[in-house]
């Protein structure tokens, strides 16, 4: 028997992904005039899934997208995609771009609707995860509204691209000699136990997952600080972290070929690895 197709959500239906079809001229093909979220699953149960949705909601604000979906809405998507492919740990991407015209015209148009999709990609085995990554540094050349996680992501396609050239797992990226984010994640240092991440702004995308692993730090009295990460601390601090939806929380231990700290994970990652596991949903302490 043939394998089914993966089933995708397009605009109010869900279709085989092969079967999904938008206009030439939706403005997501032509401009990147759009935002997405991926939103990762364990045991068949999205994780932060009120983070993500409030996240695509300021990404559409800030695009002036008018949201086509109440949270329940959304939340319907999402199940029905898990549902319609087998469940278990996958990630579910959503994309929203403000819709197709009957042209191309940089400025607005007025009264198109939103063309909203949906679909499902494998997650890599939580126990899979790797607990040693390597990451080099670049120069952040990104537009400055990485708040927005919108489409038009050809910077990021290139800083990932020549970070796998490099051998390394992503970039972390450096802008006016001080840290801003990674290539695809947030980016967390430990100086002498302190967690330190850098504060949320127009330069860097809000992570849902760093957000969480804060607030782990918190409930168990490990100190934290939000403060801006020059180039000379990443380099010298104990330990360094990449977070992400799918990455959870990746241990750097190798930055443009030197070790971080000793070279191997540290213990506040170990730590915060651990209940950052337990609260995943399906486990017994998860949400």
């Amino acid at each position: 028997m043939a394998q089914a197709l993966p089933v995708a959500y397009l605009n109010g239906s869900f279709v085989p992904i092969e079967s999904a079809q938008i206009s030439p001229l939706d403005r997501g093909f032509l401009f990147g005039d759009a935002v997405y979220e991926v939103i990762p699953v364990y045991g068949s149960k999205p994780m932060l899934l009120d983070a993500h949705l409030r996240r695509i909601g300021k990404s559409l604000a800030a695009l002036q997208i008018a949201n086509p979906h109440t949270d329940d809405e959304w939340e319907n998507i999402v199940t029905g995609l898990i549902d319609k492919n087998g469940g278990g740990d996958i990630a579910v991407y959503l994309q929203t771009s403000r819709g197709a015209d009957s042209g191309r015209d940089h400025v607005f148009p007025a009264a198109i609707k939103p063309t909203v999709f949906g679909m499902v990609t494998v997650i890599q085995d939580p126990g899979q995860l790797p607990t040693a990554i390597k990451a080099i540094t670049m120069p952040d050349n990104r537009w400055g509204r990485c708040d927005i996680k919108s489409t038009s992501m050809i910077a990021n396609v290139l800083i990932r691209q020549q970070a796998k050239t490099a051998g390394a797992s992503d970039a972390i990226l450096l802008r006016d000699g001080f840290v801003t984010e990674g290539g695809t994640s947030s980016v967390m240092i430990v100086e002498q136990g302190v967690l330190i991440r850098r504060p949320n702004g127009p330069d860097i995308l809000p992570g849902t997952t760093s957000e969480l692993v804060l607030q782990l730090a918190g409930e168990v009295g490990i100190p934290c600080r939000e403060e801006a990460i020059s180039e000379q601390r990443l380099r010298r601090a104990d330990e360094v972290w990449l977070t992400s939806a799918t990455k959870n929380i990746a241990p750097v231990t190798m930055i443009d070929g030197q070790p971080v700290g000793d070279g191997s994970p540290g213990p506040v990652w170990q730590q915060l690895a651990g209940l950052f596991a337990a609260r995943k949903p399906g486990n017994r302490n998860g949400s």
